[in-house]
């Protein structure tokens, strides 16, 4: 515990000092509520993702033999552009998927197999899907970040500095008052010495 001067100036600055954390607590503990909720829902939301990735790319499984063929598939269906927005969640700045543009190349219906445009669709959900999940990753990994200062700033105040400066407190309060008591009974002798002294011949 750090030394504290035993005085009123000093009691006045811890009580205030108190009532401060007293008052930023409550703010702490409900944006690490907020934080751990929203965690939560963006966990369940990146499983059910990559649950429905999975299933979409063993539900094509079946055909995957196809892209053995000499096609460019890579000149066909390229990403674009992602796009995003910035979302506040607790005061923390997110990226938030908005969609997905990608760039395709035309080709002859007549000179490709039927099955490529529903390959180039498959790709383009699968992009689309992995885009959502990168996010999604982003966006539990900053607010987790956020989590841990907010639970450590949480724990700072609990354990440390709310019951430090309870103590300092009563520490200055038994000081004081034995400070008071020392006056009182410094007064009381010196009365009785003046009383004696008056009273003598």
């Amino acid at each position: 515990m750090p030394a504290a001067k035993l005085t009123k100036n000093e009691l006045k600055k811890q009580k205030d000092a108190l009532k401060r954390y007293r008052r930023y607590l409550p703010t702490l503990l409900l944006k690490k509520q907020q934080l751990q909720l929203v965690i939560r829902q963006l966990e369940a939301r990146l499983a059910a993702e990559a649950e429905k990735r999975a299933a979409l790319a063993d539900g094509a499984a079946g055909w995957l033999e196809l892209f053995t063929e000499p096609f460019p598939f890579r000149e066909w269906i390229r990403v674009g552009r992602v796009q995003t927005e910035s979302a506040n969640i607790a005061g923390v700045e997110i990226p938030v998927f908005k969609g997905l543009e990608f760039a395709t190349a035309e080709h002859d219906l007549f000179m490709t197999p039927p099955w490529v445009d529903q390959a180039i669709e498959l790709f383009a959900r699968l992009a689309r899907l992995d885009v959502e999940i990168g996010l999604l990753r982003t966006q539990v990994s900053l607010l987790a970040a956020e989590l841990r200062v907010t639970s450590q700033r949480v724990n700072l105040f609990e354990k440390v500095k709310i019951p430090q400066a309870v103590e300092i407190i009563r520490r200055i309060h038994i000081f004081l008052g034995d400070q008071q008591t020392a006056a009182v009974v410094k007064g009381k002798t010196a009365k009785r010495n003046l009383v004696r002294r008056v009273a003598a011949p």
